[in-house]
């Protein structure tokens, strides 16, 4: 029965190897056959165009997927691009800062080893810039023998202020800006006089100018040291630069004209600045010969915007130029 079975087997497996080579040789045959060859070759023609059309789609299909690879890679690109743009752009705005600084602190220097006045060097810690007050806060005070009344300067001598409150490891300044700013300045080349005071957004006024004196655009103006009768000297040393002229009014029917200034400290951005602790102004001691405040000019009094605003102090000391001699 066993043999029976395997003879029938192998009996479909030799029918069926038959027919496939049967079939093999006959397409073999049919394929060399010039009818079938012409019609493969039409066939191949008449598809061309579909398989171009499916071979574009494919390709464009793969084109979209690798663009959108693509545009997510760059846009990763961007932001890490963007970030280290921010951050070299917050390094460069450092080191800018550091660099003014630098030169703040160099040009301090420089003025300080050639003023003939005692100073003491402060950062400033703080500021107001209101419609009402225009002040700054040193980190120095009375441990570090500043007064009120002490005269500030910055690099190049240019006028900051003056101490207008102190305490052991604080100093509050009011600066020129300020409207209840009052100092008495005269131009670099004409030596005219008036009285500069500060406005609101940080200008300056010089007022009360005489109308027959000559003022330009483009002139210094520099602390006029106004020294009278009886030991009364200006607040503030002469020779100090206050700012430059700007524009110049004058009124045909009045006696005197008004020059706007550009303040030459730039007192918005200052970060150190020195104190003047040894420079004596105002009224002389009690000790001296009393003066009559009530004159005016040579007679014994200074000009009505420097009138003394500290204390009675001891005898000044002989006028001296601030600057080199």
């Amino acid at each position: 029965m066993t043999t029976m079975f395997a003879t029938r087997a192998a009996r479909r497996r030799a029918v069926a190897f038959t027919v496939l080579l049967s079939t093999s040789l006959i397409l073999m045959a049919v394929s060399s056959s010039p009818v079938v060859t012409e019609f493969q070759n039409a066939m191949h023609f008449a598809l061309r165009p579909v398989q171009g059309a499916i071979h574009g789609v494919a390709e464009t299909v793969a084109g979209a997927v690798g663009a959108i690879g693509e545009i997510d890679r760059l846009h990763s690109d961007n932001a890490t691009l963007r970030r280290e743009n921010e951050r070299l752009e917050a390094e460069d705005m450092r080191a800018r800062a550091t660099q003014r600084e630098n030169e703040q602190l160099a040009g301090l220097l420089q003025l300080k080893s050639s003023f003939q006045y005692e100073t003491a060097a402060a950062a400033v810690i703080a500021r107001e810039s209101s419609e009402a007050r225009r002040s700054i806060t040193l980190s120095k005070g009375t441990d570090a023998g500043i007064e009120k009344g002490d005269v500030v300067i910055a690099e190049g001598g240019a006028l900051v202020g003056r101490v207008a409150e102190v305490g052991p490891t604080f100093a509050v300044v009011t600066l020129i800006s300020d409207r209840t700013s009052t100092v008495v300045g005269e131009t670099e080349t004409s030596t005219a006089k008036g009285e500069v005071i500060g406005q609101l957004g940080g200008a300056l006024i010089m007022q009360n100018i005489d109308s027959t004196e000559t003022v330009q655009p483009g002139e210094q103006v520099l602390t006029a040291g106004i020294e009278v009768a009886g030991g009364i000297r200006s607040p503030y040393p002469k020779g100090l630069l206050i700012g430059e002229v700007t524009d110049v009014r004058r009124d045909a029917n009045s006696v005197v004209q008004t020059a706007y200034l550009q303040p030459t400290a730039n007192l918005e951005k200052i970060a150190y600045v020195l104190v003047v602790l040894d420079y004596v102004g105002g009224l002389p001691g009690p000790d001296d010969t009393p003066i009559d405040c009530t004159v005016t000019g040579e007679g014994g009094a200074l000009p009505g915007g420097e009138q003394p605003c500290i204390e009675p102090s001891g005898s000044p000391r002989p006028a001296a130029s601030p600057l080199l001699p």
